[in-house]
């Protein structure tokens, strides 16, 4: 069975999730918490999942749970996964992981008082595809980097969780940590950004951005941009430039192809990677870690900073300035 995993929530992406994992040895879910018991109770079934609770106290308090997974609305994640590391549980918390520097070493700090360990969802990090690109890189395929570009958009409807702003939404922070943890992965911590942005203006958005573009000055005078929106047509970019060539990777964040572009004087190979569903293997990848207590490959200093550099965009867009990290 693995780790026991409870889930903190009834969205539709713990649906994605369960089916990632069903199966698995190293991982597997036993309970699922909601604010309606029933409707907890109808979604666990409809998962297979044994146990289901109608507060999500009750859920940690649960002995059968090892570990907990929080899908919750941005807003609420440092909260529960504070809360959950101090009943005792690991957290693998969904992207982004906070909001702010301060509230994810808070988060660390919980779990160092605890004995436990956190993890921020950031699932394609973990993939073959994306540990093809960093072996190239780091074989000097390309040579330096000097250039990382990401776009990440979709198109959502007003009232959309996504587009409420009192829970954390915005595009900045649903999508714009992907493109910015390509950046840090492929350019190192950024040294500084500038940004804009266009404000959503329905009702509920309460001032979050609609859409956003970042410029940053990465290690070693490189460069880096990206762009959200969420209501552009769906969009998944990433391009790593360097003095010899590049990397073009046509499905960055769900690694559907399992693939890579190399291209090199002008000369395009397409470079295959093992398949596998990002989430499964995040799941597996993260389970491990809390069986064996290895070091993982992302921690609290790359959550720390990871959540500098989010944090840094969102300022430099608010104020029109640029904002040293």
């Amino acid at each position: 069975m693995g780790v026991r995993w409870g889930m903190l929530s009834t969205a539709s992406i713990g649906r994605e999730v369960a089916a990632a994992i069903k199966g698995s040895t190293a991982a597997s879910f036993v309970a699922v918490a909601g604010r309606d018991a029933a409707k907890a109770a109808r979604y666990a079934g409809s998962l297979g999942v044994p146990r289901s609770f109608g507060t999500y106290d009750d859920l940690l308090a649960c002995d059968e749970v090892d570990a907990v997974y929080v899908p919750l609305p941005i807003a609420l994640h440092t909260e529960w996964t504070v809360r959950a590391l101090n009943a005792g549980k690991h957290v693998l918390c969904e992207k982004p992981f906070a909001m702010t520097a301060a509230e994810a070493s808070a988060c660390f700090d919980a779990a160092d008082d605890n004995g436990r360990r956190c993890f921020e969802g950031l699932m394609w990090r973990h993939h073959p595809q994306t540990l093809l690109a960093q072996r190239l890189i780091a074989d000097g395929a390309i040579g330096e980097v000097a250039f990382v570009r990401a776009a990440l958009s979709v198109s959502v409807e007003p009232g959309d969780i996504r587009r409420t702003g009192r829970l954390g939404g915005g595009a900045s922070l649903d999508l714009g940590c992907y493109c910015i943890s390509a950046i840090r992965l492929f350019g190192g911590q950024p040294v500084s950004v500038s940004a804009a942005r266009v404000t959503d203006t329905v009702p509920g958005a309460d001032g979050a951005d609609l859409r956003l573009a970042a410029t940053f000055t990465l290690p070693g005078n490189a460069l880096a941009q990206f762009d959200v929106a969420l209501d552009y047509p769906r969009r998944d970019e990433l391009e790593i430039v360097g003095t010899a060539g590049r990397i073009t990777v046509p499905d960055p964040w769900l690694c559907r192809p399992g693939r890579l572009d190399l291209v090199r004087d002008g000369v395009t190979e397409s470079v295959p990677a093992r398949p596998g569903d990002p989430y499964r293997i995040e799941f597996e990848t993260v389970s491990q870690a809390i069986e064996t207590g290895a070091e993982p490959a992302f921690g609290r200093a790359d959550a720390v900073a990871q959540a500098a550099a989010v944090e840094a965009v969102r300022t430099a867009a608010a104020t029109a300035s640029t904002v040293i990290l």
